[in-house]
């Protein structure tokens, strides 16, 4: 005779049934309609010519995020003949803000910030740049719209209080003569530009990145034969052998607005970057440098896959 006591069937039934978790809603496809495209802020005409970058953000300073918008936007910038001269890094400082937007703003065509959109209390760029330029803060009521909807779908917001909501809703509140460029149809961010030439993104990389490639029709942008051309040369050689030419090289070239560069490797060799815009020119000594430097002129491809290395 068993020791142990018979399962009653009901109980042994329920001991095998595993409760489900209720399956999350799915995200909302999102498709908003995009912004109408305004007239030139620089003028019937005119283009973009320079460039700067002003990176926002204590994390940047204190080595806790890699800043690799700066890098995304150098790029971007040189794909779209626009000359980058210059990229700033300051911490999450209302005086710093103003300061340094100011200066840019007067001095370059074009400048980006990153960072400090967000909604708590380090988050002072939208404040700091409305204070820059004379601007009271203003709620957009089209992004707060976008926003929620952006995230009905999403449990906590339902559990949030109303001061965590007004928090939320600081991620809407811009300098009230700022232009609203709402350039991504999935997305509710929206690029926010002052003075028609100061443009706020967010400093996660991946909205960045997509915002910044969404924003290209809105800019006055150079054209096609306004950009420069890029070629790439392998020398096996070492930096210190290849110097005394490119130096020769660089002051020949100079007076054609040619710039040469070179990038020593790890191991013996170098890249060496000629960037021009006339591409033939730019070829034609491209053959010079592969002859005298024992090196090899790099492919599209090949050269695409170094930058790409260099980023990583």
């Amino acid at each position: 005779m068993s020791s142990s006591s018979p399962v009653p069937p009901s109980s042994a039934g329920a001991s095998q049934v595993e409760e489900k978790p209720l399956p999350k809603p799915p995200a909302p496809v999102m498709n908003f309609p995009i912004s109408p495209i305004p007239k030139n802020p620089l003028g019937e005409g005119r283009y973009i010519k320079t460039a700067a970058a002003l990176i926002i953000g204590d994390e940047i300073l204190n080595g806790n995020t890699l800043d690799r918008n700066s890098n995304y936007f150098a790029r971007f910038c040189f794909e779209n003949g626009i000359e980058l001269q210059k990229i700033e890094v300051i911490a999450d400082d209302e005086l710093e803000i103003i300061e340094a937007s100011r200066r840019m703003v007067q001095k370059y065509d074009f400048v980006i910030t990153s960072g400090g959109i967000g909604p708590t209390h380090d988050d002072i760029t939208y404040a700091s740049l409305a204070k820059s330029f004379g601007q009271e803060l203003k709620y957009h009521d089209e992004t707060i719209v976008r926003m929620e909807e952006s995230s009905r779908h999403r449990t906590w917001i339902t559990q949030q209080s109303e001061e965590q909501r007004t928090a939320r809703r600081r991620m809407a509140l811009f300098p009230e003569a700022g232009e609203v460029l709402l350039v991504a149809s999935d997305i509710w961010v929206p690029v926010v530009r002052l003075e028609g030439k100061l443009c706020i993104f967010p400093g996660i990389p991946s909205l960045f990145q997509k915002l910044l490639d969404n924003l290209k029709p809105f800019l006055p942008l150079p054209t096609e034969d306004a950009r420069p051309f890029r070629l790439q040369v392998f020398t096996p050689l070492p930096e210190s052998s290849i110097a005394p030419f490119l130096t020769a090289l660089q002051n020949r070239v100079k007076p054609e607005n040619i710039r040469i560069g070179s990038y020593p490797l790890l191991q013996p060799g170098a890249h060496i970057a000629l960037i021009g815009l006339d591409r033939e020119r730019v070829k034609e000594l491209g053959l010079e440098v592969e002859k005298e430097l024992q090196g090899r002129i790099l492919s599209a491809e090949e050269t695409e896959a170094m930058i790409k290395g260099k980023r990583q």
